[in-house]
C-alpha cells in the first residue's frame, strides 16, 4: 500500500487488477483505516480512471453474493445519486412502468444518502421484505417481471469502507461504484448521471464491459431526465441533446420533482404515478426514463416516440400498478 499511495501522490494510474487486488485485501482487513482514507482521498482529488473503477467492481463483484436470474434479457435503472435535488423515486417508478409494459427489469438499489427517499426506502415502505434467496428472486422475475435487489445483502465489501466514507463527507469513487456493481450482471441498463464529466466516464465504462446502456443527464445538473429543460442522452449508437418539447412534454418545474419532507410523501408521489393520478409532470417525468429505458432493451431498434407510448400504455392500462402489486404481495411473505 505504500507503494500504491506513493504513485498516487505522483499521479500515476493504477492498472485494473491493481484495483480488484487493493479491493480484495481491504475485505481481508489488510490495511489499516488511515491507508484506505488517504488511498479514496488521493484518489477523489486525481480523479479516477475508468480501469481503476472497473478493477474496484471487479472485487465488489467477486466478493459479493452473486444473483444468476432465469431470464436472458433485463435492465436496471438507475442514478448516480449526489445532485442534491431531492426528486421523488423516479427511476424506481420507471423500472415499474417498464415492466408493467412486459419487459423485465431487476433493479439494484440502496437507502438513500442525499435524498428524504432512495429505492430501498420506497420498496421498504410498502412491507417488502428484502432477500438475497435466488429462487424466490427469480420468482419474483419470472412472475411479475421485475425483482428488487438490496444493496446491503450483496456487496459484502462496502462494509469495510462505510465507516470512512462516512467519516470522510465528501463522495469518494464508492460512489461511482453503486451503478455498476448490480450482482445479477444485467447486460442492459439506463443510468443518469449528474454531470458531464461522468457521462463520458460510465460510457467508457460500459464499452468495456460490453453491455447496452443508455446514460442520461439534464443540462440544468439532474441526475435523470428532469424535463426541467434540455437533456443529453448517449447510448452505443448515438449521443444527443433533446428538448421536453420534442417529446411532446412541457417543461417542467423543479417543485414539481421534489419527493416532499418525507419518506412518506415521497411513497404517495410514487404511488400516484403508477396509479395514474399523479400531476402531469410527475408522469411525464417517469414515461421519459422509461421510455429511454426500453429503446436500450430493444437495442435502439424503435424510435424513443414509439417507446414512450408502449410506456404510456403500461401506465394508461393500469399494468404498471398491477405489476407493483403483484410485486409486493409475491414480497411481503
Amino acid at each position: 500500500m505504500k507503494e500504491i499511495l506513493n504513485r498516487i501522490l505522483n499521479h500515476e494510474e493504477l492498472t485494473r487488477e491493481e484495483t480488484r487486488a487493493i479491493l480484495i485485501g481491504i475485505t481481508k482487513e489488510q490495511y489499516p483505516a488511515e491507508q484506505i482514507t488517504a488511498l479514496l482521498t488521493g484518489l477523489q482529488m486525481r480523479g479516477i480512471t475508468v480501469d481503476e473503477l472497473l478493477g474496484f467492481r471487479d472485487g465488489i463483484l467477486e466478493t459479493g453474493v452473486p444473483v444468476p436470474l432465469d431470464c436472458d434479457r433485463y435492465i436496471d435503472v438507475v442514478g448516480t445519486g449526489g445532485d442534491r435535488k431531492n426528486t421523488f423515486n423516479i427511476s424506481t417508478t420507471a423500472c415499474f412502468v417498464i415492466a408493467g409494459a412486459g419487459y423485465k427489469v431487476a433493479k439494484h438499489g440502496n437507502y438513500s444518502a442525499t435524498s428524504i427517499s432512495g429505492a430501498s426506502n420506497v420498496i421498504a415502505s410498502h412491507g417488502v421484505k428484502f432477500t438475497d434467496d435466488i429462487d424466490r428472486l427469480n420468482r419474483c422475475i419470472n412472475e411479475c417481471g421485475i425483482v428488487y435487489l438490496h444493496a446491503q445483502l450483496f456487496a459484502r465489501a462496502m462494509k469495510f469502507v462505510g465507516p470512512i466514507r462516512k467519516s470522510l463527507q465528501f463522495p469518494t469513487c464508492f460512489n461511482l461504484l453503486g451503478p455498476i456493481v448490480n450482482p445479477s450482471k444485467p447486460q442492459c441498463q439506463l443510468l443518469g448521471v449528474a454531470t458531464l464529466d461522468q457521462m463520458r466516464l460510465y460510457s467508457n465504462v460500459y464499452q468495456k464491459i460490453g453491455i447496452d446502456y443508455g446514460i442520461v443527464n439534464s443540462i440544468d445538473g439532474y441526475d435523470e431526465i428532469s424535463l426541467t429543460g434540455d437533456f443529453k442522452v448517449t447510448t452505443n449508437s448515438y449521443e444527443r441533446i433533446f428538448k421536453p418539447q420534442e417529446l411532446g412534454f412541457d417543461i417542467a418545474r423543479p417543485e414539481e420533482l421534489v419527493a416532499g419532507a418525507t419518506e412518506e410523501e415521497a411513497a404517495r408521489i410514487f404511488d400516484s404515478v403508477l396509479a395514474n393520478t399523479a400531476l402531469p409532470a410527475q408522469k411525464n417525468i417517469v414515461l421519459a426514463n422509461a421510455a429511454f429505458g426500453i429503446q436500450v432493451l430493444e437495442r435502439g431498434r424503435k424510435d424513443i416516440e414509439e417507446c414512450l407510448a408502449i410506456a404510456r400504455e403500461a401506465i394508461d392500462s393500469g399494468r404498471a400498478m398491477q405489476t407493483f402489486r403483484k410485486f409486493v404481495e409475491l414480497n411481503s411473505i
